[in-house]
């Protein structure tokens, strides 16, 4: 079975399937140098000229040859997309290794999702929807967020004269850690595979605001009572949606209380971490679940003392400039690498980042410190 793997940036997801030993081909925006390297990938930047679009992805898709397509972000805000993969079957026969287009459509419309933990008696932050605000006299901070969310772009701090406007909502800002937790379900039951500390928003990757920069696995936090909530939410987020393969959850942990955010129905960037830390094949799992049910026999309590931390970071360019020779950076631990020479614009991601470390502190000191050497070596005069 060929698999075709289609989403903004493939590399982690297809480094899981080709470890696993399935036949795979890639269609994603960037087309890296490592990931070019070692499997056959096709990029809407740099082979076609298109602009990052899942419409793009789906149009470059009619010319590859597959039996199967997996997706990752951001196809899960765009089920419409993803349903004319499915649609495709007709003329072409293909499985849709995923949730399918309708489980989309209700998992990520907010006011479905947040309406079923409400009732589940799951707190939640309170959320506005279809310009609606909150009253004047309330002096809660809240956010400001586009509808079809990613890696925390365009969110903000909400100021009462903003006008909401059609393509965002307004939620209740809770003060806490932002995490993340990975799961494997099958429509009925789920397994928690991992807990993690997102980073956000740091310059020291040269992100701000709430931009997604990261994460640290594993979450330090009162862990087994934080993995007894999340695997209590996740299982009854399966059984609703009718959840498959592998998911992510992200959630603001504050005194004890996990606050469930957003439902990422598709593999998450923290995966690459859970197969690094606790020697699971992510994508093995995720085509086990879809196409037999089957869920692994694994328990993450029994991991939660091990005294090794791991953590990846995505740097975004300070400023323009030009990559210099990268050829040696997927030995160092660098992923998602440009090719020598390539024209690097302000504020675009450069490079994935990972290291490990005998406490947290040192493991995000070591992604610190790769950060560091990497700007020198692209801004060196």
């Amino acid at each position: 079975m060929r698999i075709l793997i289609t989403g903004v940036s493939t590399r982690a997801i297809a480094e899981s399937a080709k470890a696993a030993g399935y036949d795979l081909v890639t269609l994603d925006y960037f087309g890296d140098y490592d990931q070019k390297s070692w499997c056959e990938n096709y990029s809407l930047k740099r082979d076609l000229n298109l602009p990052f679009g899942s419409t793009w992805l789906y149009q470059a898709s009619r010319n590859l040859k597959f039996d199967a397509v997996a997706y990752i972000s951001n196809l899960e805000n765009h089920p419409e997309v993803v349903k004319r993969f499915e649609a495709a079957r007709a003329e072409k026969p293909c499985r849709l290794l995923g949730n399918s287009a309708n489980v989309l459509s209700r998992v990520r419309h907010w006011p479905t999702l947040f309406d079923f933990l409400q009732r589940q008696g799951i707190p939640v932050p309170e959320t506005w929807y279809e310009r609606r605000r909150p009253l004047a006299s309330d002096n809660r901070r809240w956010l400001h967020k586009p509808i079809r969310s990613g890696g925390g772009r365009e969110i903000g701090f909400w100021n009462k004269d903003q006008p909401v406007g059609t393509t965002f909502f307004l939620q209740e800002y809770i003060p806490g850690i932002s995490a993340s937790a990975s799961f494997v379900a099958n429509g009925e039951e789920c397994v928690v595979l991992g807990l993690t500390e997102q980073i956000i928003g740091r310059a020291e990757f040269g992100a701000r605001g709430f931009r997604y920069c990261g994460n640290v696995l594993p979450l330090t936090l009162e862990q087994n009572a934080v993995l007894a909530q999340v695997r209590d939410i996740t299982a009854r987020l399966t059984r609703e949606f009718k959840l498959v393969g592998v998911n992510g959850l992200d959630f603001v942990l504050k005194d004890g209380q996990v606050f469930p955010i957003e439902v990422n129905p598709r593999y998450s960037a923290s995966m690459e971490l859970i197969e690094r830390a606790y020697g699971l094949s992510i994508f093995d799992l995720h085509v086990q679940s879809i196409q037999q049910g089957a869920l692994p026999d694994f328990d993450l309590a029994a991991w939660l003392a091990d005294d090794r931390f791991y953590g990846k970071a995505i740097l975004y360019a300070d400023q323009d400039g030009v990559a210099p020779d990268t050829r040696s950076w997927p030995m160092r631990d660098i992923r998602d690498v440009p090719f020598s020479g390539e024209a690097l614009s302000a504020g675009d991601p450069v490079c994935t980042l990972l290291a490990a470390g005998r406490t947290q502190v040192e493991c995000f000191a070591g992604l610190v410190a790769q950060a560091e050497a990497i700007k020198g070596e692209i801004y060196a005069r």
